[in-house]
C-alpha cells in the first residue's frame, strides 16, 4: 500500500481515537461541573446551618451571661445594706443534705460586684457571644478576673481567656472547627474548574482533552467527598450547640426564679434598713431577722450558681470542650431544695 494511504489511514484512525477521547473528556468535564455544583451547594448548606445554630446558641448564652453579671453587680447594694446593721450575728454557714453555700463575705461580694460592672460596661459594642462566653467560663470567675485586670487596660475579650470571646468557641474549643469544615475548602477547585471550562475551546488533541476531563472529575469528586465529610462534622457540632443552648435555657429559667425570690426578700430588708432606718439587730423582730437570714442565704445561692461554668475546657485542643451538664443540673437541684426551705 502506498505510503500516503498508510499515513492517511493512520491519521484517520488517530483522529477517530482523538474524537472519541475528546467526547469522553467533555462528558467527564460536564460530570465534574455537576459534582462541583453539588459540592458547593452542600458546603453552603453546611456553613449556613452552622451559622444559624451558632447564632441561636450565642443569643441564649448571652442572655444567661448578662443575667448572671447583673445579679453579681447587684450584690453591692445588698452588701452596703447588710453593713448598716449593727450588732448583727455572724451568719451561719449553710451546710445541709450535701448542699454547701458560701458565707457572707463583704470583700468577696465587692470584688465580683465591681468586676461584673466592668464587664457589663464593656458589652455595649461587644460581638454576639461575648456575654455568653462569660457564662461558659463562669460569670463569677470572669468578674473576679475582670477586676484584677481592669486597671491594666486588658481587652474584655481576653479577660477570661478564649472562653470570653465567644460562647460557641468557648464550647467548641480551639481545634473543633477546622479550616476544612468552615473555610470552604473548594474555592481552589472551583477556580480550576472554571478555568478549564472557559479554556475548553482552545484545547487541541483528544488525549489532552480526555486527561483534563479526568483531572477535573477527580477534583470534583474529591470536593464533593470533602463537603459530605464536612456535613458530618457540622451535624456533630450543631448537635453539641443545641445541647448547650437547651442547658443554658434551663439554667436561665432556674436563675430567674431564684433571683425573683431574692429580690422579694431584699425588698423587705431594704425597707427595714434603708427606708425605716432600723439598723440595730437587737431591735429586729423575729420576722425581720428571718428575712435578713433568708436574704443572705439567697445571695450565697446566687453567688454559687453564677460560679458554675457551662463548659469544661478539654485537655486536647482537637476535641470539643465538655458541656458541664452534671454541675448545672446539680446546681438547679440544689437551688430548688434551698428555695423550698426559704419559701
Amino acid at each position: 500500500m502506498p505510503l500516503p494511504f498508510i499515513l492517511g489511514a493512520a491519521a484517520a484512525i488517530t483522529g477517530v481515537i482523538g474524537v472519541k477521547k475528546a467526547v469522553q473528556g467533555v462528558g467527564e468535564m460536564q460530570e465534574a461541573k455537576i459534582l462541583m455544583e453539588g459540592a458547593e451547594a452542600t458546603q453552603r448548606y453546611n456553613v449556613q446551618k452552622f451559622e444559624n445554630t451558632s447564632e441561636q446558641t450565642n443569643t441564649v448564652m448571652d442572655e444567661l451571661g448578662k443575667i448572671e453579671l447583673k445579679i453579681l453587680q447587684s450584690f453591692d447594694k445588698f452588701s452596703s445594706t447588710i453593713e448598716k446593721i449593727q450588732n448583727r450575728p455572724r451568719f451561719k454557714k449553710y451546710d445541709k443534705n450535701g448542699i454547701k453555700l458560701p458565707t457572707y463575705d463583704k470583700q468577696e461580694l465587692d470584688k465580683v460586684s465591681i468586676g461584673a460592672g466592668v464587664l457589663l460596661g464593656g458589652l455595649g459594642g461587644a460581638a454576639l457571644g461575648t456575654a455568653g462566653g462569660f457564662a461558659a467560663a463562669g460569670a463569677t470567675t470572669s468578674a473576679v478576673m475582670a477586676l484584677g485586670t481592669a486597671s491594666t487596660g486588658t481587652a474584655i475579650a481576653s479577660l477570661s481567656g478564649a472562653a470570653a470571646t465567644n460562647a460557641t468557641l468557648a464550647a467548641l474549643g480551639g481545634g473543633a472547627i477546622g479550616s476544612s469544615a468552615l473555610a470552604g475548602g473548594m474555592a481552589l477547585g472551583t477556580q480550576v474548574l472554571g478555568a478549564a471550562t472557559l479554556g475548553v475551546g482552545f484545547l487541541v488533541g483528544g488525549i489532552i482533552f480526555n486527561a483534563t476531563g479526568k483531572s477535573m472529575s477527580n477534583k470534583a469528586t474529591q470536593a464533593l467527598r470533602e463537603a459530605v465529610k464536612n456535613e458530618e462534622i457540622i451535624d456533630e457540632i450543631c448537635e453539641y450547640l443545641d445541647e448547650l443552648r437547651n442547658l443554658a435555657l434551663k439554667y436561665t429559667e432556674s436563675l430567674n426564679v431564684v433571683q425573683q425570690l431574692y429580690e422579694k426578700y431584699f425588698l423587705k430588708l431594704d425597707t427595714v434598713v434603708n427606708i425605716n432606718n432600723k439598723t440595730n439587730w437587737k431591735y429586729f423582730t423575729k420576722q425581720e431577722k428571718l428575712v435578713t437570714e433568708n436574704t443572705v442565704l439567697l445571695v450565697g445561692l446566687l453567688y454559687k450558681m453564677c460560679k458554675v461554668n457551662l463548659v469544661i475546657k478539654s485537655d486536647n485542643e482537637d476535641e470539643m470542650n465538655k458541656i458541664n451538664s452534671t454541675a448545672v443540673e446539680k446546681s438547679i437541684e440544689e437551688a430548688e431544695r434551698v428555695m423550698e426551705e426559704v419559701a
